[in-house]
């Protein structure tokens, strides 16, 4: 083989990894497309989708494993919020409405906090009123949120491997929450 084919596949192959690391939009802006409304009521709004009523959650249409999750979140109730994301999670159980673990929560409050990490920090980063964004990064047991641009936490022992992403609805005592820009990069993917 020659340099010059040696360069070309060197150059191809850097190509296709860095195409593989672009984020993925899982929110088209228009649609609920790729996602499932399991007892709660969304619909899109300006370009986000508006989570308007129920206790439960949008499901993503796959389970993730490793991957970075980006998302812009606003809560609209001016007294009381209480959302959240939850990734690597199982099916609700015990006529309980969410998941068990894993939750980014995005209550009152507690805006970031998850179990296990200091939630004096994440919520300091909230910014009331406003569009807060959040970078979720999940890779083996660890979990890491970057919120509004800064480090919030990081946290070991997430198990398992692999589970569903929910967008937390509820609704009848935390208010209505709006979700845009909803980006990932499936980690998995780029290790095939």
């Amino acid at each position: 083989m020659g340099k010059f084919t040696v360069a070309l596949l060197a150059c191809i192959t850097l190509a296709g990894a860095a195409c593989a690391q672009e984020p993925v939009s899982l929110f088209d802006g228009k649609t609920l497309a790729g996602w499932k409304a399991v007892t709660c009521e969304a619909e899109v709004v300006d370009g986000a989708i508006l989570i308007k009523a129920g206790n439960g959650f949008l499901l993503a249409d796959k389970p993730y494993g490793d991957f970075i999750l980006e998302c812009d979140w606003k809560a609209l109730n001016k007294e009381m919020w209480d959302s959240g994301i939850y990734f690597r999670s199982g099916a609700p159980t015990n006529n309980f409405p969410w998941p068990k673990e894993h939750q980014v929560n995005m209550r009152r409050g507690q805006e970031g906090a998850i179990n296990g990490a200091d939630k004096t920090k994440a919520a300091s980063l909230y910014k009331p009123g406003e569009w807060n964004h959040f970078k979720l990064t999940v890779k083996g047991k660890t979990a890491e949120l970057e919120f509004n641009g800064e480090k919030a936490w990081s946290r070991d022992g997430i198990e398992p491997a692999k589970g569903n992403l929910c967008l937390q609805a509820e609704v009848p005592k935390g208010g209505q929450f709006l979700f845009k820009n909803i980006t990932l990069v499936d980690l998995d993917a780029i290790k095939k």
